[in-house]
């Protein structure tokens, strides 16, 4: 096997290898939460433990991954349902898609606070999340289907309300979080809307729990 053969055979196996950590770790923490282990991501992914730590130097880096990959998912969808004619039913099946994959992800809400939320990548992406929920949202606003106050960092800080509101009925009863999600969509309807007591926030920004210490 020539040099350039082998090098072209590492990275095909180091491309595989780390698409199944990804896998893995994406049901692990699904399922566990950010409780579950290195040592388990790699048993489920059918690798050595220190395959994983090759690829990625912590678990917070890890979940930096797999945040990104929702994030990513979020942003092609906005993106897609920016392309529909109707502004208010794409808004709705973006919240619906967002609270959809929070709801099947029990360590996105645990990140909260770790370091893994202030990865550079990750800060990005929740930018470019904002700036699509934003376009969606203004759309919305110009076919007065949402009242005029109402931005894009709401409906992504929304979907986040929607998941914690729910969490405590989702073991019993999994599809809870529609009812809040409809109360929530009413709520952003213009019919008899009240002005809200606060400003809109800004840039969304997730707090590292140092800069309060």
């Amino acid at each position: 096997m020539t040099g350039t053969t082998a090098a072209s055979g590492r990275r095909a196996d180091n491309v595989r290898n780390r698409r199944l950590l990804l896998e893995a770790a994406s049901a692990a923490f699904a399922e566990q939460g950010t409780e579950a282990s290195m040592g388990e991501i790699a048993q489920r992914a059918g690798l050595a433990k220190g395959t994983v730590f090759r690829h990625f130097a912590s678990k917070d880096d890890l979940l930096a991954a797999i945040m990104l990959q929702m994030l990513d998912r979020l942003i092609g969808a906005a993106d897609r349902l920016l392309e529909a004619d109707d502004a208010a039913a794409a808004l709705r099946e973006f919240m619906t898609v967002g609270v959809e994959e929070l709801v099947a992800d029990r360590a996105f809400c645990e990140v909260i606070g770790r370091p893994s939320l202030q990865h550079s990548g990750v800060r990005d992406a929740i930018g470019r999340l904002s700036e699509s929920a934003e376009a969606l949202t203004a759309r919305a606003r110009e076919q007065g289907a949402v009242r005029g106050d109402i931005t894009g960092t709401d409906i992504v800080l929304l979907l986040g309300g929607i998941h914690q509101t729910a969490a405590p009925l989702l073991p019993a009863q999994p599809q809870a979080w529609r009812r809040y999600l409809e109360l929530a969509l009413d709520g952003l309807r213009t019919t008899d809307a009240r002005t809200l007591p606060h400003p809109p926030p800004g840039h969304l920004h997730i707090a590292d729990p140092s800069e309060h210490v």
